[in-house]
């Protein structure tokens, strides 16, 4: 049976291989440390390779891994070793472009860190449990800049997940009742 497409982790470390912004959204790596042991070892496998124009495809503990750098950030995401690499590097790419759109073409670790916001919303928008949401960096950008500036926005404009929030709490009133 074919299923969805699913990523299992998408990474943005610095060059020193510490956590910028993470998102896990498998069980694979069921604690903290294991999720840091994770992302030390797939980083100090990649930091040697040139990864900087073109994204590049690695196996690792039956994983694909993908990755993409950008001065002094490294951009990863994880798939399941039959995931389709097309489909892992096309969130990759979604993620680093809409990443460069929102810190206005000025990528590196201190930009990241002081529009983390952004990127985490940027995280949610791409994939949200596994699942993959959108992969057009123009999207992307445009929909985590409207979050930052609206957070009360229409229904249209919310993500899923502040939808199914949003309903879930007028279900939860109405049972209240």
């Amino acid at each position: 049976m074919e299923s969805c497409p699913s990523i299992k982790n998408i990474l943005l470390l610095d060059s020193e291989g510490k956590r910028v912004a993470v998102k896990y959204y498998s069980d694979d790596w069921p604690t903290n440390s294991a999720k840091e042991a994770f992302e030390k070892s797939v980083f100090t496998k990649t930091q040697k390779t040139n990864a900087r124009t073109e994204v590049e495809i690695a196996m690792f503990e039956n994983n694909i891994v993908v990755y993409k750098f950008v001065q002094d950030l490294h951009f990863f995401v994880t798939g399941s070793e039959d995931e389709n690499e097309l489909i892992l590097s096309t969130v990759l790419q979604g993620f680093f472009d809409a990443v460069g759109l929102l810190l206005r073409s000025n990528v590196d670790k201190k930009e990241a860190l002081e529009n983390l916001d952004l990127i985490l919303l940027c995280l949610d928008e791409i994939v949200d449990g596994g699942i993959v949401l959108e992969t057009d960096s123009n999207v992307i950008a445009g929909k985590v800049a409207s979050h930052s500036t609206d957070a009360g926005g229409p229904l249209s404009e919310q993500t899923i997940s502040q939808a199914l929030a949003t309903a879930r709490e007028h279900f939860t009133r109405s049972l209240l009742k």
